[in-house]
């Protein structure tokens, strides 16, 4: 990264940190729970009839670090999920986010698949009660790291 994209990324956090110091401490925990800078990176959480999507790519295409480290992420994720481990997303959000209990009842199939620029990790279920939970979850996801993505269920 040049200088000056440095300093304008530095400001740019500094900012961010003066006006929402809760998105901020999301992000700062969220880069050491993930292993990449979110000013790098785009999460983006859509909710469909299954349950719904993680999608995380790198910003610049070239930027083949972070692709690799969102992969690296993503696939760790679907083994703690599958297992019933949520404390990442404990520890990025400082508390349990909405439908974890559910969750963790084992209803819940999480698939990973490499994406050009990151990774996707896909949540579903046959069960209403479950999906419903998920896309509480993703919900939560959407505001929490402000990625404005709807919050309605996607095609």
């Amino acid at each position: 990264m040049s200088k000056l994209l440095t300093l304008i990324f530095l400001s740019s956090l500094t900012a961010l940190a003066q006006s929402d110091p809760r998105h901020a401490a999301v992000n700062s925990r969220g880069d050491t729970a993930m292993g990449f800078n979110h000013g790098q990176t785009t999460h983006h959480f859509v909710l469909r009839s299954y349950g719904g999507d993680i999608d995380v790519s790198a910003n610049d295409p070239k930027d083949t670090d972070s692709r690799d480290r969102i992969r690296h992420h993503l696939s760790m994720i679907q083994k703690k999920f599958s297992t019933g481990d949520f404390t990442d997303p404990m520890f990025i959000h400082d508390r349990v986010p909405p439908g974890v209990p559910q969750m963790k009842s084992g209803k819940v199939k999480y698939e990973f698949a490499t994406t050009s620029h990151g990774a996707r990790l896909q949540l579903s279920s046959a069960d209403e009660k479950t999906i419903a939970a998920i896309h509480d979850f993703l919900k939560f996801q959407i505001e929490d790291h402000q990625t404005a993505d709807a919050t309605t269920v996607q095609k």
